[in-house]
């Protein structure tokens, strides 16, 4: 996996995420575009789910949660949840969940990576769940640009550098909420439709369908034999 940079006050996580950055956040929706997609209280599992900022919503829509990351900070902040503490790659619970969700733009990793978390997804999935996973919509890596912003609820976050070389872009962002300021750098991959099947597939789960218009979220499922 490539490496991630991140700073600002506060503690940063081994994948350039700052702690308290992302407890600031809000939701923007996302829980409520799961809740569409799947069964009245089913049980979820989130996958690198950070502070808890859909995982929360998610409680609060009726379903049974549980979320897993590698950072004991990030966990921190939803002490009333329950959460495992291991990396993506590594989790292998005991049990299995009508849905499995993988947000954060995380499928957007290089390829092991990717086949990785994907290979995760599909363990804790039961035969007839559903997965649901959010991607960087195809179009930003032919549009983000260095200068880019945008301001939401006091939180401002400007592009600092795109650099794109297909498959993979080179991004750095800076977000600033009043005096204080973080930076995250990352490399992001492209996912054509062919290649996502093919790694959806090679996970033992199959394309279902695209939640928004600007395919930023989508579901998948078990293949049948």
């Amino acid at each position: 996996m490539e490496a991630n940079v991140g700073t600002g006050p506060g503690v940063i996580t081994n994948d350039g995420c700052a702690v308290d950055f992302y407890a600031l956040l809000p939701s923007f929706g996302e829980a409520e575009t799961v809740h569409a997609a799947i069964p009245e209280g089913a049980s979820i599992l989130e996958l690198g789910c950070g502070t808890g900022r859909i995982l929360r919503p998610l409680a609060g829509l009726g379903h049974q949660v549980m979320g897993a990351d590698d950072s004991p900070e990030m966990l921190a902040h939803i002490p009333d949840l329950p959460t495992v503490c291991s990396s993506i790659e590594a989790l292998r619970l005991d049990r299995t969940f009508d849905v499995v969700l993988l947000a954060s733009t995380m499928i957007n990793a290089d390829p092991v990576t990717r086949h990785a978390f994907l290979a995760t997804v599909r363990h804790h999935l039961t035969a007839d769940g559903v997965a649901v996973f959010q991607q960087s919509p195809p179009t930003w890596f032919e549009t983000a640009e260095r200068g880019q912003g945008s301001d939401s609820g006091g939180i401002s976050r400007i592009i600092r550098s795109a650099r794109f070389e297909p498959p993979r872009m080179f991004a750095e962002i800076e977000y600033q909420v009043g005096d204080r300021v973080w930076t995250h750098a990352w490399t992001s991959y492209q996912l054509a439709e062919q290649e996502l099947a093919s790694d959806l597939a090679a996970a033992d789960l199959a394309f279902a369908a695209w939640l928004t218009d600007d395919h930023a979220w989508f579901t998948a499922k078990p293949r049948t034999p």
